[in-house]
């Protein structure tokens, strides 16, 4: 089956939700694969998760963290 980007301006392909929304990251997701994965430098430990990372700069979503970055 072949699959194919449906959100413009995201990077390769993320599963939904029974609604169709897209899922959300994980927040035990490493720092550092979110910065190989999404080319930023986010001057933070790569070990630490996500959901950290969130909380401790009152960030609400990565998708909030990555246009923060962005712009």
């Amino acid at each position: 089956m072949s699959h194919h980007n449906d959100a413009p301006g995201m990077r390769g392909d993320r599963s939904r939700n029974a609604d169709g929304r897209l899922r959300d990251k994980r927040d035990d997701t490493k720092i550092g694969t979110i910065e190989k994965q999404y080319g930023i430098e986010l001057q933070a430990r790569s070990d630490m998760h996500l959901g950290t990372y969130l909380k401790l700069h009152h960030i609400k979503s990565l998708n909030d963290l990555i246009t923060r970055r962005k712009s």
